[in-house]
């Protein structure tokens, strides 16, 4: 029979659970704010749509490059120190980009906010997995889950309101106080969790994973062009340079045997991979039918769209819950399928296809990716021993962050090749019509090839401490 736990351990727990729930929904609460304030920051600076494109890009390569030697860094001296340590990046950069006198000192801000997320969410799971006991950790993870759908559903429109209202500096601004109370919030957490503590830090291999990755992801947001498949290629070469690195040191930033060992943490990586990668462009597809196909406007296309986050925010903490008392790899697979499902049916959309079945379609492509995601990083996190927590943590999310990239390059590859170079908004609807159906039936496939590795992973067994 196993123990209650005391008035502390349930304080900690509580502590950990407001700690990264807290901090999940800051990072995507502000792009997708940012997002819809572009046209603004447009106007305020002059700036050009290739510029404007940076600031987000800049962020997302920054936070991908550095999330795994974070991660790292977390195993080693302190998850918790890393994760302060990236909400005071954050919350200083933040501020740095409410008050900058061009878009230059934007862009560079927000590099800095993208390297303090990396600190952030390389080591929220982590820290989360640390405190709370293997049958309390879905439900956490869960609620993780939906403070993230939480943030991209809340973005756009308070972001909008707050641009409105306030202009779109207050957008940056408005994370200070997010930030401020997430620092009041950490007083709470006490304690220190470095599982690999007194090991040495791979600074060659972190290096090498940092320009590997912006290799990667900066070819592969310009797949279209030459320049960037021989970045994307330049990056490939450089990921088996890491490889080959990483197999030398004793003590190196991503230990390869979590994957070469451990079919579970690899498969249920490989699928969180498939799985963004499969869904992150639908947003942006969906969003060009309804406006130049269906002739809404944006604020009527948003509502539609919002069908999908608000299913995936109410369902991912009840499979967060659920992966607690059965086999994780079964939601998770049952939510592949169903965003299968789901993609499928929008590929089906035509120019006078009705808007139920465009909602039906995002209302189930929601379900299945909440039911998806936290019993997934459940049995990751699950199937990986105490001190690669943070290391296991920071790799999930340079999944997602690929998966996201290469989503979008797919998509952006697909509308080039069908649409052969006409803008979207002066494409005929059939054209673009055929274009957005083949991008969605490419991403339903990939979603469902994406069964077979979520199903393979076997059973999770509690890992060694």
């Amino acid at each position: 029979m196993t123990a209650s736990p005391s008035a502390a351990d349930r304080t900690l727990r509580r502590s950990a659970i407001l700690v990264a729930t807290l901090g999940a929904f800051l990072t995507p609460f502000t792009s997708s704010a940012v997002n819809l304030a572009l046209p603004t920051i447009g106007r305020g600076f002059g700036a050009s749509a290739v510029t404007l494109g940076w600031i987000t890009t800049a962020n997302i390569l920054a936070a991908a490059a550095l999330v795994v030697p974070f991660s790292r860094l977390a195993d080693l001296h302190g998850r918790r120190r890393v994760f302060l340590l990236g909400v005071i990046v954050f919350t200083l950069a933040s501020l740095w980009a409410g008050v900058v006198p061009s878009v230059g000192q934007l862009i560079a801000a927000r590099v800095v906010q993208g390297a303090g997320a990396a600190a952030m969410f390389g080591t929220a799971v982590a820290i989360l997995t640390s405190v709370l006991p293997p049958g309390e950790r879905g439900r956490a993870l869960g609620l993780n889950t939906a403070a993230v759908y939480l943030g991209l559903s809340l973005g756009p429109t308070l972001g909008g309101w707050l641009t409105g209202a306030f202009g779109w500096r207050s957008v940056f601004l408005v994370n200070v106080l997010v930030g401020a109370a997430l620092l009041v919030a950490l007083r709470g957490l006490r304690g220190e969790w470095a599982g690999a503590r007194g090991e040495r830090f791979d600074l060659v291999g972190a290096v090498l994973y940092v320009a590997t990755q912006l290799a990667l992801l900066l070819g592969l947001s310009r797949l279209t062009t030459a320049g960037g498949v021989a970045v994307a290629l330049l990056g490939v070469a450089g990921l088996g340079v890491f490889v080959w690195w990483e197999g030398r040191v004793p003590q190196p930033v991503l230990d390869l045997t979590l994957f070469r060992r451990n079919p579970v943490f690899a498969l249920s990586s490989l699928a969180a991979f498939i799985n963004y990668a499969a869904t992150s462009a639908v947003g942006f597809l969906v969003s060009l039918y309804l406006q130049f196909v269906r002739g809404l406007s944006p604020a009527e296309a948003g509502l539609v769209l919002l069908s999908q986050p608000l299913l995936m925010m109410l369902v991912s903490p009840v499979a967060g819950a659920l992966s607690d008392r059965v086999e994780p790899r079964v939601p998770a697979s049952a939510g592949m399928a169903l965003s299968a499902l789901g993609l499928a049916g929008l590929a089906l959309v035509g120019p006078a296809t009705p808007l139920a079945w465009v909602v039906a379609a995002l209302v189930v492509l929601g379900t299945g990716f909440g039911l998806f995601t936290s019993p997934n990083t459940n049995a990751a996190m699950g199937a990986v021993e105490p001190r690669r927590y943070g290391v296991a943590s920071g790799f999930l999310g340079t999944m997602r962050l690929t998966g996201q990239v290469l989503s979008m390059a797919v998509a952006m590859l697909i509308l080039s090749v069908r649409l052969g170079g006409v803008a979207a908004a002066q494409a005929p609807a059939a054209g673009l019509v055929g274009a957005l159906r083949t991008a969605l039936a490419f991403f339903a496939a990939l979603c469902a090839a994406g069964v077979l590795p979520s199903l393979a992973r076997g059973k999770v067994r509690a890992a060694a401490a």
